[in-house]
């Protein structure tokens, strides 16, 4: 890793910009190395994740690994992907689940994190919020609409969030399982060859 991507991840990790709004206090859990061919920008860490340090270490993580068609060791090699969520830290719960990741933290980082990896990648857009920072031309479109219409977006390919949820959504949406997962996994495979 460069000695600048060192100096990222150490500043990163040293964090304390939305600390006061934390309930579990600033855990930012992130993994990029100037390689990392594949972008995976999420919500933000769980409980779980917060509790480990390791991104998408839980249910999550093992239905997005397999969507991707990537073994942990691939997922987990910050010389092939990069895990950067809108949020780097656990940002506590509301009614009904999770809150939403802290607004501060991708004006923040996420601008000096990019300008580290290379140029051609490949970019997955994993949720609402995700998309809504990335996709922001595709606001009138639901996620649905725009997951259906991966492939259209260039590098940037949206997806479900695969929490459990996803199962039910899933099962509502089979072309996502029949025609948008292959798309995937052949664009995945393309970026890491």
């Amino acid at each position: 890793m460069s000695e600048r991507a060192e100096r990222l991840h150490a500043e990163i990790a040293a964090c304390t910009l939305c600390a006061e709004h934390l309930p579990l206090g600033p855990r930012p859990v992130v993994q990029f190395s100037p390689a990392s061919r594949v972008l995976i920008i999420g919500q933000a860490p769980g409980t779980k994740v917060h509790a480990s340090g390791v991104p998408w270490d839980d249910d999550s993580g093992e239905r997005l690994r397999g969507w991707l068609g990537l073994e942990r060791a691939a997922f987990y090699d910050p010389a092939r992907v990069a895990l950067m969520p809108m949020g780097f830290c656990y940002p506590g719960r509301r009614k009904g689940g999770d809150a939403p990741p802290r607004r501060e933290c991708a004006p923040h980082w996420h601008d000096r994190v990019l300008s580290l990896l290379p140029a051609r990648r490949l970019t997955l857009l994993v949720g609402s919020y995700a998309q809504a920072a990335y996709l922001p031309e595709t606001r009138r479109l639901t996620m649905t609409e725009r997951v259906r219409r991966a492939g259209e977006f260039g590098p940037l390919f949206p997806l479900p969030h695969p929490a459990w949820r996803a199962r039910l959504w899933m099962a509502k949406h089979s072309w996502f399982e029949a025609e948008t997962l292959p798309r995937l996994r052949a664009a995945v495979a393309r970026a890491l060859d």
